[in-house]
């Protein structure tokens, strides 16, 4: 089995970058075929390969990767989750990553972050709290350090 396949069928098929399927008969010369990417440009980080399309590994070599967070989740602020899963990685803790208008929007968020960060930081476990303050509701990721 190729490097590819093997870091593909792990990552289920997934790009870790824009979270869409990839399609394991697309060219891998194509923007939307398959590509191994190593998720850091630091040449001396211990970190895994990930799958991503082409495309999204391209982009990410020319600008610095972003996860978007779903326009259907009412969040305001959130926070850059590329930046909060490192430090979660490596401090580990509890750390508020948006606020919502609605303990339901706040549901949705913290139930659309723990599925997000288990492909996103696979091994990290993640957990994710709802709590009221000021009128709103802030959502709380937490994890223990690895």
């Amino acid at each position: 089995m190729s490097l590819l396949d093997e870091v593909a069928e792990r990552d289920g098929w997934r790009c870790w970058v824009c979270d869409e399927p990839v399609d394991a008969d697309m060219s891998v010369n194509d923007p939307r075929g398959p590509s191994v990417d190593s998720r850091t440009a630091d040449r001396k980080a211990k970190v895994a390969e990930r799958l991503a399309h082409r495309g999204c590994n391209t982009r990410k070599g020319a600008v610095k990767v972003a996860i978007d967070w779903p326009a259907r989740l009412y969040v305001v602020e959130p926070a850059p989750l590329i930046t909060v899963a490192g430090r979660l990685e490596r401090k580990g803790g509890r750390e508020m990553v948006a606020r919502c208008p609605t303990e339901q929007d706040a549901r949705a968020a913290a139930d659309w972050l723990v599925d997000r960060f288990s492909r996103l930081v696979p091994g990290l476990p993640v957990s994710a709290n709802v709590e009221a303050g000021g009128g709103q509701f802030l959502v709380i990721l937490a994890a223990n350090r690895r």
